[in-house]
């Protein structure tokens, strides 16, 4: 029996009134609520997922452009020549006139060779050209005399004689006068010269050392012809052409350098190309199925280094060539005119 001060009991009794009031809501006007919100979020599930697919089409397209067909490669090295010096005589260096890492001129001396014995050399070349020069002014004035003599006081055999006695005098002086000049340029080679504009590099040479013909003993660095090889995919050649802009950044310094393409490599070496012991072609019968890009050298010139830029061969650099713009590969280019409706 209900306790007539329950308030919950009032409650209660109200919850079980007649069905057919006015505050009861009918099922079909719930159950078509209920349906409209389903389909909303069906649709924004779907609008979601492709929103999502399209960002990551285009992401795909992005990456793919940006890592393998963009004409960019952080696989650069500073290039110079180097100048390897040898001396043309042989003897003991007595003076060394640079130092390591020296900037040098074309032209100046790097050491002295001991000139002794080549002085030495010139003088009797001197003297020798002296001796034949007198011998052939006696062999002429003796052939001169013959000629003006007729074959009553002296036969035509003696005069052919005297006259070749006279020829072979003026060629004894020639092949003197042809020693005094290799004396000369000896003496004169026994000042090693820098044939190039550089900076010395590694040198290990000291006066004392004694000089070989043709051993090389010390290095310059040729600062004028310093040049950029980038290492460039050979996806990424078909956007990259003789005399197109590129622009390199060496690692640690932020100020870009301009260049520009100068050449390109035509080979480089491959496995399969070497002969075995018979001759025949050696080919590798493994075949993987990821095969990765060969690298093809680009030379690159270099047009203007920023101050305070120093470039040293070996040095790694960041090359772009027409600031990283290629032409899209040909299944983006599709997806792109089928997307838009052009296709």
């Amino acid at each position: 029996m209900a306790d007539e001060d329950d308030p919950k009991a009032g409650e209660r009794a109200g919850q079980g009134a007649a069905p057919g009031t006015a505050s009861a809501e009918p099922p079909a006007i719930r159950n078509a609520g209920g349906s409209r919100r389903d389909r909303a979020r069906k649709l924004l599930r779907i609008a979601a997922t492709a929103v999502i697919l399209l960002v990551a089409l285009a992401a795909a397209a992005v990456v793919w452009h940006f890592y393998v067909t963009a004409p960019w490669t952080r696989d650069g090295r500073v290039r110079a020549q180097v100048a390897a010096v040898a001396p043309q005589v042989s003897g003991q260096i007595v003076a060394l006139k640079v130092s390591d890492n020296q900037t040098v001129k074309r032209g100046d001396v790097l050491y002295l060779i001991d000139p002794f014995d080549f002085q030495v050399a010139v003088t009797q070349a001197e003297a020798e050209v002296k001796n034949r020069e007198a011998d052939l002014q006696v062999k002429n004035a003796q052939s001169a005399r013959r000629q003006a003599l007729t074959t009553v006081s002296t036969s035509v055999e003696e005069k052919q004689q005297y006259a070749g006695t006279a020829k072979i005098a003026e060629a004894a002086l020639e092949t003197a006068k042809a020693q005094l000049s290799q004396a000369q340029i000896n003496l004169k080679r026994t000042e090693v010269r820098a044939p190039v504009n550089g900076r010395v590099t590694n040198l290990l040479l000291r006066e004392g050392d004694y000089a070989t013909t043709g051993t090389v003993n010390i290095r310059v660095v040729d600062t004028d012809s310093f040049w950029i090889d980038g290492y460039f995919e050979e996806t990424k050649m078909a956007n990259i052409h003789v005399n197109d802009p590129a622009e390199m950044r060496l690692m640690g310094f932020e100020p870009a350098l301009k260049g520009t393409v100068e050449s390109i490599t035509l080979g480089i070496a491959t496995a399969n190309a070497s002969p075995s012991t018979q001759g025949l072609p050696n080919v590798d019968p493994v075949y993987t199925w990821v095969r990765l890009a060969q690298r093809v050298p680009v030379r690159i010139r270099i047009d203007h280094v920023p101050e305070g830029v120093p470039l040293v061969a070996g040095m790694t650099a960041t090359v772009v060539v027409n600031n990283g713009v290629g032409t899209r590969p040909a299944w983006f280019a599709d997806l792109s005119r089928t997307i838009a409706g052009t296709r």
